[in-house]
């Protein structure tokens, strides 16, 4: 193979190897490319995912403000409810002694 027969297949095969990787090339920009709906789309979607996790933020903030109020609310009722069961004790114990004197009173 003389010099120049050399230099020509090198360049066809270097022309080959170029139309090769620009053929790819294409075939990937083609079959990887957003059309411009699709970004619209994909901007509307990312927005009503901002405000939905905003929206999940503040339910979560409310049930926490919720939760806390009704806790306070359970305890003072708990609070109450022991103070009222004592009372109740109290008025018993008093009953009971008081029946015991009438008792006693008319017996004697």
């Amino acid at each position: 193979m003389s010099r120049t027969e050399f230099v020509i297949a090198t360049a066809i095969i270097l022309f080959v190897a170029f139309c090769l990787g620009w053929f790819a090339n294409w075939l990937i920009h083609r079959f990887t490319r957003v059309a411009a709906g699709d970004v619209a789309e994909l901007d509307r979607m990312s927005q009503e995912l901002h405000e939905a996790e905003e929206t999940r933020d503040q339910a979560i903030t409310y049930l926490q403000q919720r939760e806390a109020e009704l806790t306070n609310q359970l305890s003072q009722t708990e609070a109450e409810l022991r103070a009222a069961m004592d009372g109740l004790r109290d008025a018993r114990h008093e009953t009971e002694e008081m029946r015991g004197y009438i008792e006693r009173v008319n017996q004697g």
